[in-house]
């Protein structure tokens, strides 16, 4: 049987992390949507995440990009971030929007371009030491287009090259998180296309070199969970970077398209003791068309439901089941965990917290948005252009 108790007692410690970016505008690569009060200032970004974890109690840190968030002082950010009941997380590098990375960043053969690609990540490391960042997350867009265009090997040593240097500027309690994606913007190969590239990569590096997964990242009918569960196995799952694709890396609400494989997810974490804050929970969302906080939300609020679906799992008959062999009877026990409906349980767990049963329904009764619209008006939104 689940000891409910303890079940109300995780989900009311899970703590999810949100992108300083999902509250900017965004789009497709052929259009950037702008939508009223949007965020002009990593300041007011900050105000908006704040209203996020207000009305969730779940998502008391956000991640900043570089150098879309960069500000004079650094100090003073992470303060104002403390004033609103939030701190500064993962702070994520930028080496795929300058005209010099064109054919790469620490992996490019010009050896002055990895050198500019290098210094701008060591900047990210100057900026954990003045946020109090733990995490430094980089994901690279390098790779080639053509057969023949440049020396698969030596493109991953010149990536070794870049990390270990950054890996060494590091921190004692700073960690470098790798992230990797199977293609785009590259179409014939991509420097960290997979697990396991950024696996032996973080391996060499040393312990806190962790792999970041995105539920994004990976070719249709991939099996994350077992990726997941192998990480947690061998130590070396950093962090989640959570949302949802139908096709590429669509960067979807987290649980929109198959929240099925988002609990199963779910389960591997727990189940191999990586729901704990050494597995960081982020979200890596754009939301094109619907509103930003309210989406921002209810991707915290799919995380949550997932999670407390995956608690409820029956961890002894699951056991007896498989050992046993009855291969029916242990899918059962997984199904009914997720068909069960959860959202009274966490209900309950956001009223004992002392927060509204419905976060949605609450920050709209809250007049935020009315009220950002009405002000941010004038200056330059927050986002990417297309």
């Amino acid at each position: 049987m689940t000891d409910i108790a303890a079940v109300k007692a995780a989900l009311a410690g899970q703590r999810i992390e949100t992108p300083s970016w999902g509250y900017g505008n965004s789009g497709t690569r052929f259009k950037v949507f702008a939508q009223a009060g949007v965020p002009r200032t990593p300041w007011e970004k900050l105000d908006d995440a704040a209203k996020v974890h207000e009305f969730t109690g779940a998502a008391p840190t956000v991640a900043l990009h570089i150098p879309w968030d960069r500000v004079d002082d650094y100090a003073a950010l992470a303060s104002y971030a403390k004033e609103r009941g939030l701190k500064l997380g993962t702070i994520n590098s930028n080496t795929f929007q300058d005209d010099d990375y064109k054919l790469g960043s620490v992996c490019h053969p010009d050896a002055t371009v990895r050198r500019k690609a290098l210094d701008h990540l060591l900047e990210c490391v100057d900026i954990m030491d003045a946020t109090g960042s733990k995490d430094l997350k980089l994901w690279f867009a390098d790779g080639t287009n053509y057969p023949g265009q440049d020396d698969v090997r030596e493109r991953q040593d010149r990536l070794a090259e870049g990390l270990a240097k950054v890996y060494e500027r590091l921190g004692d309690d700073q960690r470098l998180l790798l992230e990797y994606k199977f293609f785009e913007p590259a179409f014939y190969t991509t420097d960290v296309p997979d697990w396991g590239t950024a696996y032996a990569h973080c391996l060499k590096l040393g312990d806190r070199a962790q792999v970041v997964v995105d539920t994004g990242h990976h070719a249709p009918g991939t099996n994350i969970e077992f990726i997941v569960a192998t990480l947690l196995r061998e130590g070396k799952l950093g962090a989640f970077d959570f949302n949802s694709r139908f096709y590429a890396d669509d960067d979807l609400m987290a649980g929109a398209a198959d929240p099925f494989q988002l609990f199963r997810i779910m389960y591997e974490v727990i189940r191999g003791g990586g729901f704990t804050p050494d597995v960081a929970f982020m979200l890596d969302q754009c939301h094109n068309i619907e509103a930003k906080i309210p989406a921002i939300i209810r991707s915290v609020m799919n995380v949550q439901e997932a999670t407390a679906k995956a608690l409820l799992v029956d961890r002894a008959a699951l056991t007896a089941a498989q050992r046993s062999g009855d291969v029916l009877t242990a899918n059962a026990v997984l199904m009914d965990a997720y068909n069960t409906d959860v959202r009274p349980l966490l209900g309950e767990v956001r009223k004992e917290l002392g927060l509204d049963a419905d976060p949605v329904a609450a920050y709209h009764r809250s007049g935020w948005a009315a009220k950002i619209a009405e002000e941010r008006v004038g200056g330059q939104q927050a986002g990417w252009g297309a």
